[in-house]
């Protein structure tokens, strides 16, 4: 294990991947670097989370792997991640699991990036940080750490910092949640999943509040109807 700082890259496009990345604590991203020098960041990592687990078996990156705050990072050699896979079914199972895991995150990124109005897109990626630290036990009175400044948000939802952050003010305005100090808190938790049409199948995850599933308003109505 060892103490990285914030904004430093764990790897980068083009370098062979020579170790698979745990993170223990902490937040990081994935993100490419486009022609004109603009950032897209395409998912967020948090405690528990496997950085590179399903590319490490290819030649080089294709992005970038960086820390948002400061982490606690274990390298584990692909000569482990091979032995494992080689000889412990019930791992590799869990290991595919977290590939197909990531693979569904990026799905929903997308339909976030082309299908909801930017506030929604914010106020969903907030529900998903919420269910996801509340699965490894990061979450403490309705609150997170949220490192993520209004540049982070805006590489991640295709926004502009101006857009970021008229949508934070209009979240704080509707009594949905606050941010200080790079703590946020969802005050109303239903609210906000109502508010971004957020349903967690998506995350594969049980026997968690945000876990349960949700029946949208017009869900209720086709059945009447």
């Amino acid at each position: 294990m060892r103490e990285v700082g914030a904004h430093v890259d764990l790897i980068q496009e083009g370098e062979a991947p020579e170790n698979v990345h745990l993170i223990l604590d902490g937040f990081a991203c994935r993100y490419k670097v486009l022609p004109n020098g603009r950032r897209q960041i395409m998912a967020y990592l948090v405690p528990g989370d496997f950085c590179n687990l399903n590319v490490f078996i290819l030649d080089q990156m294709d992005h970038n792997i960086g820390t948002i705050s400061p982490c606690q990072v274990v390298h584990i050699p692909r000569t482990a991640i091979d032995g494992i896979t080689a000889h412990h079914p019930n791992i590799t199972h869990a290991f595919w699991c977290c590939a197909l895991v990531d693979a569904a995150v990026l799905r929903e990124w997308l339909v976030n990036l082309g299908g909801r109005p930017p506030n929604q897109r914010i106020a969903h990626v907030m529900c998903e940080l919420f269910m996801r630290l509340e699965a490894v036990g990061r979450v403490m009175d309705e609150s997170i750490a949220f490192p993520f400044t209004q540049t982070d948000l805006a590489d991640s939802m295709g926004l502009s910092n101006v857009h970021v952050n008229r949508t934070m003010r209009e979240l704080k305005s509707l009594g949905l949640i606050t941010l200080k100090r790079r703590v946020l808190t969802i005050h109303d938790v239903e609210r906000l999943k109502a508010y971004c049409g957020f349903a967690p199948n998506y995350l594969h995850l049980r026997n968690t509040r945000w876990g349960e599933r949700r029946t949208l308003p017009w869900a209720d109505s086709a059945q009447r109807g």
